[in-house]
């Protein structure tokens, strides 16, 4: 495939749909899980102008950045801190619709507002990494969001 989106559909759903196979197209093949997870925070960037999207990575018992479009972001995240440790350790997608009412949120940019992280999990049902979008507007992420990011995480070999 071409490295070009197509982006079709003015609602959040429609974009969904059409960029699935789209990002399914751009893993196929592609063995490497930085190169693919740098271009589903791309694809997704570009699909829905997200104020960050990213990854992080469970490292030496703590999430390290990974791939990632948008402003610099904390580079470490422990184990039940902030959205991304406690998703992390919940093992559990979380939506949060507004970042400074979240207990021990870890603030790396005053313009973020709202969140959505879902964990990634490996061959052996561990967490291996999470996929964090935020958004510059409060409440940024719904259910519909939850379904798609999880189905778009799913495609990742990691």
């Amino acid at each position: 495939m071409a490295e070009d989106l197509t982006i079709q559909g003015t609602t959040k759903s429609e974009r969904y749909t059409s960029l699935l196979p789209q990002i399914k197209a751009l893993l196929e093949g592609e063995t490497d899980a930085i190169a693919n997870m740098a271009n589903v925070c791309a694809a997704l960037k570009e699909a829905f102008g997200f104020f960050w999207v990213g990854f992080y990575l469970v490292k030496d018992n703590q999430l390290v950045l990974g791939p990632f479009q948008g402003p610099v972001a904390c580079t470490r995240i422990a184990l039940g801190k902030g959205v991304c440790g406690t998703a992390w350790k919940e093992r559990k997608t979380l939506i949060v619709d507004d970042v400074d009412a979240f207990p021990g949120h870890i603030a790396c940019s005053s313009l973020s507002k709202s969140e959505i992280v879902v964990p990634m999990f490996n061959a052996a049902g561990d967490v291996c990494g999470v996929l964090d979008v935020d958004s510059d507007s409060y409440a940024g992420f719904d259910a519909d969001d939850e379904r798609e990011l999880k189905a778009i995480v799913a495609l990742l070999k990691v």
